[in-house]
């Protein structure tokens, strides 16, 4: 056995639960790497919404899908907070990498607060079964304190409905990204 690297990991957390077909979610669209990932997960006949508030990831990630001929997604110059103001049918996964978008203004992150109410929209679009990815990279200046943030509302998740996963290396220097998953094992009361 070969212990998978995080981002390897994510992909393969993904690639067991999304179908030909579904929808899925780009929270942090960033240089378009996953949402075309997804858009070739879910193919012709599915869709992924992708979500960021930097023009420079929504271009790149535009370029990306049409480099490859990707015409499955909705690429959204919008935060990842207001998901449900544009994705209302049942979702298969979605992905997230928490931080900042690489070669472009490290001042300009991703927030606990938006984080985790995207969190919690997409909770209740996501199948039984289904998975929601976040790749938190917190080495950064207010990395920290969305991890904290982000971690704490994923641990208070009712073992009923979620199962909550955290995968890292520990052993690896520079505050190395880790994985939190989140499985829908049941669906949550009305």
């Amino acid at each position: 056995m070969k212990l998978q690297r995080v981002l390897q990991y994510a992909q393969n957390l993904l690639m067991q639960t999304i179908e030909k077909g579904e929808i899925a979610v780009d929270g942090t669209a960033g240089n378009g790497h996953d949402t075309l990932f997804l858009s070739q997960l879910v193919g012709e006949s599915g869709h992924v919404y992708a979500f960021d508030v930097q023009q420079q990831a929504i271009d790149s990630t535009l370029k990306r899908l049409s480099e490859h001929g990707a015409r499955n997604a909705t690429v959204l110059l919008d935060g990842h907070e207001n998901v449900a103001n544009y994705v209302q049918q049942e979702i298969a996964g979605a992905i997230f990498n928490l931080g900042y978008l690489p070669g472009a203004d490290h001042s300009i992150i991703t927030q606990g607060n938006t984080t985790v109410i995207a969190i919690e929209q997409l909770l209740k679009l996501l199948k039984t079964g289904g998975v929601i990815v976040l790749v938190i990279y917190h080495g950064h200046e207010g990395g920290i304190a969305e991890r904290d943030e982000v971690l704490r509302f994923v641990s208070s998740l009712p073992q009923k409905y979620v199962h909550v996963l955290r995968y890292e290396f520990i052993n690896q220097k520079n505050d190395p990204p880790f994985i939190v998953a989140l499985e829908k094992v049941k669906q949550f009361p009305e």
